[in-house]
């Protein structure tokens, strides 16, 4: 039995019951390949270059032995300080560590570099001892699993969310991208650019449904960083909502939003108030009239079949969202993500994040790995952020700019695009620089745009329905284009992206389009 835990202790586990032991009691050794480690070893000490071919591949934890994991160690630290690896820097490494009694002595590591004569198979080596590695891992993930499962005390989510967070860190960790050749990234660019062509609309990306916006940004982009950010009051969740809304019903994407301040509930009653047009205090107490009420069952049908999924898990880790995200690009194929809002997530506590840790470098890790989440789902995740209060007490317009960002400058390094949502009628001014009147008016400010040009786009702003249309539409209001059928029910066609809404009244024999709310009413929820 002690050998047996011996052999558990070699691998660097630190689960309460030994993987070793549990393995021998089954009459089974842990997954391995000695030999092939030995010959790695010798070979890295053969020739100089051959730690290049591996060093993505291998990690001191893929090795099965202990003493190998420190000769492997050694090499690697030679390596990071530029020294040259040879059988006497690696034993002269060891000593001056104090670890070359641990590994078998000078005499041991002579004996490696006779198991090889050349590097010529070090990688095809190195991916068997790493596939060794992550069975032994597996194995040792299933069995605290299976451990915990029999506890009664334990709580059956947390410990699926534990599993699903464990098994992601093993791919993670194992399986990096190689590099591509130049002319298979050709291929695959002339192919877009040509699948571009039958775009006759401009778009390339995922459309958000504001006619004026996706001119300048053609779509939110693959692999793209958005930042949108605003201070309080200014309808960051609402502009976000009505993007989404048009990306799913209008054009059918599959899109997620992790909602950390608001319940999904209260976020679908937004959908509902902007879909129906029903005023958001009214679906709020369900104060509805028969006829409102049979708007609402009408015009929310394309609402409930949308392709759109939310989280409203509260203070979500990075590393649960990246899991999650992982889970709904496999099974819905998901082509947007939205997080409400960034400051409100945790950071990795493994990595030094959390309320121990500097909060500024927390959320520089966050965004760094939102970032990661985009180019390895290859969609576009929008992250909505807080600015700081230098905008209230700032004079003039109180526009924002880069520098309020708030927590973090990386905020604006990581992002491809960063967007602020401003609405001048809520500091008081009426009229903008051109003299027309702002009620109602809502501006997109493009202050970074990696891959396009940075302009100021204006949209329409209904406090009521919660939600966020084209400006530049004619017709009623400036909101909606009006069209009065002889039958005399009333359709209103939103600017937002060739989304039609239709609305239809007849009560009181009234066929007019709902009046659009005063000042007093366009404050956002």
């Amino acid at each position: 039995m002690e050998k047996g835990k011996s052999a558990a202790l070699r691998l660097g586990y630190k689960s309460r019951n030994n993987l070793g032991d549990e393995l021998s009691q089954l009459g089974k050794l842990p997954p391995q390949a000695t030999d092939l480690e030995e010959a790695i070893l010798g070979a890295l000490m053969l020739e100089k270059d051959a730690l290049t071919n591996v060093i993505d591949i291998l990690r001191p934890e893929s090795f099965y032995k202990e003493a190998h994991k420190v000769i492997y160690q050694a090499i690697y630290d030679l390596f990071q300080a530029s020294e040259p690896i040879d059988i006497l820097t690696v034993t002269s490494h060891l000593r001056k560590e104090g670890k070359i009694e641990m590994i078998g002595g000078p005499y041991y590591i002579t004996q490696l570099t006779n198991r090889v004569s050349s590097a010529a198979n070090i990688e095809y080596h190195s991916r068997i001892v790493v596939e060794q590695s992550i069975k032994r891992e597996l194995i040792r993930i299933s069995s605290e699993i299976q451990r915990e499962a029999f506890e009664d005390t334990t709580d059956v989510f947390k410990l699926l969310d534990k599993m699903e967070q464990s098994l992601f860190e093993v791919s993670e960790t194992n399986i990096r991208k190689e590099y591509q050749k130049m002319k298979d990234i050709m291929t695959t660019a002339l192919e877009e650019i040509h699948a571009r062509r039958n775009h006759k609309d401009g778009l390339t990306g995922i459309p958000s449904g504001f006619t004026s916006l996706d001119r300048v940004t053609s779509g939110w982009q693959k692999s793209d960083l958005v930042i949108i950010a605003a201070r309080p009051a200014m309808g960051k969740t609402a502009f976000v909502v009505s993007a989404l809304r048009n990306a799913a019903v209008d054009h059918g994407h599959a899109v997620a939003i992790f909602s950390l301040e608001m319940s999904s509930v209260q976020l679908v009653n937004r959908l509902i108030s902007g879909e129906a047009e029903l005023e958001g205090e009214k679906i709020k107490k369900g104060n509805l009239a028969e006829h409102e009420w049979a708007q609402l069952v009408h015009k929310t049908a394309n609402l409930t079949k949308a392709p759109i999924f939310i989280d409203d898990t509260p203070a979500l880790s990075i590393l649960e969202l990246r899991a999650k995200c992982r889970r709904l690009k496999q099974q819905h194929d998901i082509q947007l993500v939205v997080i409400d809002y960034l400051q409100l997530m945790s950071g990795d506590s493994s990595k030094g994040g959390g309320s121990g840790g500097n909060r500024e470098q927390e959320i520089a890790s966050i965004s760094r790995a939102l970032k990661n989440i985009a180019k390895e789902l290859s969609i576009p995740v929008i992250a909505l952020s807080q600015l700081s209060r230098a905008v209230e007490t700032r004079g003039g317009d109180k526009r924002p700019q880069l520098s309020d960002l708030r927590e973090s400058g990386s905020i604006e390094q990581d992002a491809d695009m960063v967007m602020f949502l401003y609405r001048p009628e809520y500091y008081g001014i009426t009229q903008d620089e051109n003299g027309m009147p702002t009620q109602g008016v809502g501006e997109v400010i493009i202050s970074k745009h990696r891959n396009g040009s940075l302009e100021n786009v204006q949209l329409k702003f209904i406090g009521k329905y919660t939600k966020f249309t084209d400006l530049d539409v004619t017709g009623f209001g400036g909101s909606y284009g009006t069209s009065l059928p002889g039958s005399g029910a009333a359709s209103f066609e939103s600017g937002g992206g060739g989304g039609a809404m239709t609305y239809q009244s007849k009560a009181n024999g009234n066929d007019s389009p709902p009046a659009l709310p005063p000042s007093g009413e366009d404050a956002p929820f």
